[in-house]
């Protein structure tokens, strides 16, 4: 064979491996570039969920530190009040003033469709005594008794009813709900609730002590022979799990 013919017959099967098994090296090639994208963008998802993740874990971190400072400083100055408070109480003779609390679970709804009505497991109560409810540290509502059963009626229930007072001045009024909101009926038209007011407990019911946050005033109607305050509750919550009675 002349040299020619070699090098022809050389380059026709470079040509003929090349059509053949060309597509076999692309593939290769091809596959493998994908499997090192998908890897890489699998590693980049996992490591931005895992930087979310952290940061909101640093966040949480920071705002719970933040919290029980604020938590530890509320109780420092509970107790010095409490102290101070009992003293002068010792002073006059009077027992000391020190409300109970007992954390109660919520068991069940009494009505489907009606959020504002839960059993509660609330064993060895006065069944004759009407109890108040807390829920983080504001009003929730007040615990009846129904067939001897501990019934919570939240506070946007109607039968919700205690003692309040609205504004720095104290104004006197009953607090009753109103699905989301609460109605401070009963308020003397020579007083002057106002928008914004904040509402507390007044203590005068024996169902809470005074001074326990309710909600603002947000808006005052005029009724014929008394005001109404409009509240929005700073507990909006329809059935918290845990619950705290005044007893």
């Amino acid at each position: 064979m002349s040299s020619k013919l070699k090098f022809f017959f050389i380059i026709g099967a470079f040509i003929f491996v090349s059509l053949k098994y060309g597509w076999i090296a692309r593939n290769a090639v091809a596959e493998f570039s994908t499997q090192v994208a998908s890897t890489y963008l699998g590693a980049l998802e996992y490591t931005k969920e895992w930087i979310e993740d952290y940061l909101f874990q640093r966040d949480t971190i920071r705002e719970l530190r933040e919290k029980n400072a604020e938590l530890e400083q509320a109780a420092l100055l509970s107790v010095a009040f409490a102290g101070k408070l009992n003293g002068l109480l010792k002073e006059h003779q009077k027992p000391p003033y020190a409300p109970k609390m007992r954390l109660v679970q919520a068991v069940s709804y009494a009505n489907l469709g009606n959020y504002h009505r839960v059993w509660l497991d609330f064993k060895d109560a006065n069944t004759s005594k009407i109890y108040g409810l807390v829920h983080q540290g504001n009003t929730a509502g007040i615990v009846i008794f129904e067939h001897e059963k501990p019934l919570a009626l939240l506070q946007g229930d109607p039968k919700s009813i205690f003692s309040v007072v609205v504004g720095e001045e104290g104004i006197p009024g009953v607090a009753m709900g109103n699905n989301q909101h609460i109605y401070v009926r009963y308020i003397p038209l020579w007083m002057e609730p106002r928008e914004g007011d904040a509402v507390m407990t007044s203590g005068k019911d024996n169902i809470f002590f005074a001074g326990i946050p309710v909600g603002e005033v947000i808006k005052v109607v005029q009724e014929e022979s008394y005001y109404t305050a409009v509240v929005l509750p700073y507990t909006h919550v329809k059935a918290p799990m845990y619950m705290y009675v005044v007893e």
